[in-house]
């Protein structure tokens, strides 16, 4: 039984981040982890105070809010219970990868939380973490090879969290599965998308090594379908293989088409962070692209413009100022956006609390260059609302000093040349890919998990669309799957 009054007894609570002045001198995670000494400060015994603030009320909102269709009242509970290992058993169920979700998911789960009605939602992300972290330290995250091998041949194109789900499900069902990544490292955005001081890349790597110790094999340095050497061909894919499971995201970014846009010193965030989390990693001691000493603007108010932040931060820029067109959204819950739908309020990252100035409901009109070709600043206008229209406020135009621009506006879907084009796969009028309900594209035998097909979306839903597509594989080879399934194709989030 839950602790029927621990949402009375305990309030939320959150254990605390490294100081500022500290963390921007490495490249760690912000939050305390044991390795620097969480335990003085936050201890399991406060988790598990955290968990029995959850009320397992009788229809879990949560639940509504997860696409993983992870058992979090269950889990919660355990948790309570100091029952790390079967805790685990309950988390691992729904969830392959719950150390990344625990770390960079925005919880749409904690929103959906009845006692979000008060501000004050159980901390599931907190207690999702505290539970892999038991099971790792406690050596409960072990390989789970299959009992016998079906004979049937899987490619998955695509390492980022989609394709690994796929993957790890498709070995355990028996399948001898390929992963092809066209980097030199496997995990796509988590690898060199995913800055080290949001989730450090030990994470990643221990879970790589369960997946070789079940059987997944991973080949690196492979541009599937295109030309020259470390290629394949599409055909030699189909000939090789008795599936193929694309999961190659959504990497083409989207532009700002503007005056001076030619200029050096004007980049997409996505050229500019791979460097960031090499330069973290010890790859490269000197990056060919860096923030040091340089006056930094991004464009774009989102996670991939904060991950800019926190980057240009500890690279040590001389100033930083991220602008989102929009006005600053409320600081509580507006009326048109009710719960237990995801709220769209004013967030504070970990990099926001490092410095740098936010500007909101300005729009970029130049980028100015100076006699070399480079960047030196952006032409900006203050934006207001005029009879329901957005309009440039009058006299409000102004330059702001820039030496490194980062455009940081999302993506337009996936690369729909080469590889898509090759295998003949069929693309909607929004550039994704199209499957059917059995997350198949138009070509038999070519399935397609994660945003290629569903658009850009959280790392929940990647997880959850590998995770359900490779129960389509599964059965699509060998006519039976009990593999889970726990979004189709054309499911959305709670809105």
């Amino acid at each position: 039984m839950v602790d029927s009054t621990g949402f009375l007894k305990f309030d939320r609570q959150m254990p605390p981040r490294r100081p500022v002045e500290l963390r921007l001198l490495d490249w760690k995670e912000v939050y305390l982890t044991r390795e620097t000494g969480e335990d003085a400060v936050f201890p399991v015994q406060a988790v598990r105070e955290q968990a029995a603030r959850c009320m397992d009320c009788g229809i879990p909102f949560c639940h509504h809010g997860c696409p993983l269709g992870n058992l979090i009242p269950e889990w919660n509970d355990l948790a309570r219970r100091d029952d790390w290992q079967e805790a685990i058993e309950r988390l691992h169920a729904t969830n392959n990868f719950p150390e990344f979700t625990g770390k960079l998911c925005p919880a749409p789960c904690e929103s959906a939380c009845v006692l979000n009605l008060e501000n004050a939602p159980v901390t599931i992300k907190q207690i999702e973490w505290e539970i892999i972290d038991q099971a790792f330290l406690n050596g409960w995250v072990t390989p789970q090879p299959p009992a016998e091998l079906t004979g049937r041949k899987v490619a998955v194109v695509g390492s980022g969290p989609a394709g690994l789900a796929a993957a790890q499900q498709l070995t355990r069902a028996g399948h001898q599965v390929t992963v092809y990544e066209r980097d030199d490292r496997i995990g796509g955005l988590l690898r060199y998308g995913i800055p080290e001081f949001k989730m450090e890349k030990r994470h990643l790597d221990r879970r790589l090594d369960q997946m070789r110790a079940e059987g997944t094999r991973f080949v690196t340095d492979t541009h599937v379908g295109g030309t020259g050497e470390g290629a394949i061909t599409t055909e030699a894919l189909r000939a090789e293989y008795d599936a193929v499971v694309l999961a190659i995201g959504t990497p083409v970014a989207r532009d700002l088409p503007l005056p001076g846009r030619e200029l050096d010193g004007v980049h997409f965030a996505m050229e500019y962070l791979p460097f960031g989390n090499r330069e973290a990693l010890g790859e490269l001691d000197d990056p060919p692209l860096s923030a040091e000493g340089k006056h930094v603007v991004i464009i774009g108010g989102g996670d991939t413009g904060a991950d800019c932040l926190g980057t240009a931060h500890r690279q040590g820029a001389a100033s930083v100022a991220q602008l989102d067109y929009k006005p600053a959204p409320a600081g509580s819950r507006p009326q048109d956006n009710p719960w237990p739908t995801y709220e769209m309020i004013l967030r504070v990252s970990p990099a926001h609390e490092e410095g740098g100035e936010r500007l909101f409901a300005v729009n970029t009109e130049a980028f100015l260059g100076d006699d070399q070709g480079r960047v030196r600043a952006i032409e900006v206008v203050e934006i207001e609302i005029v009879d329901g229209t957005r309009q440039p406020k009058p006299g409000s135009t102004r330059e702001l000093p820039a030496d490194l621009v980062l455009l940081a506006l999302g993506y337009t879907g996936p690369e729909t040349t080469g590889l898509v084009e090759e295998l003949g796969c069929g693309v909607d009028d929004r550039g994704r890919v199209t499957r059917d309900a059995e997350y198949m594209s138009s070509v038999p035998g070519v399935f397609v998990a994660g945003d290629m097909g569903r658009g850009q979306s959280l790392i929940v839903w990647a997880i959850a669309e590998g995770r359900a597509a490779a129960g389509a594989v599964d059965n699509w080879l060998t006519g039976n799957s009990m593999l889970p399934r726990p979004v189709t194709p054309d499911a959305v989030p709670l809105r």
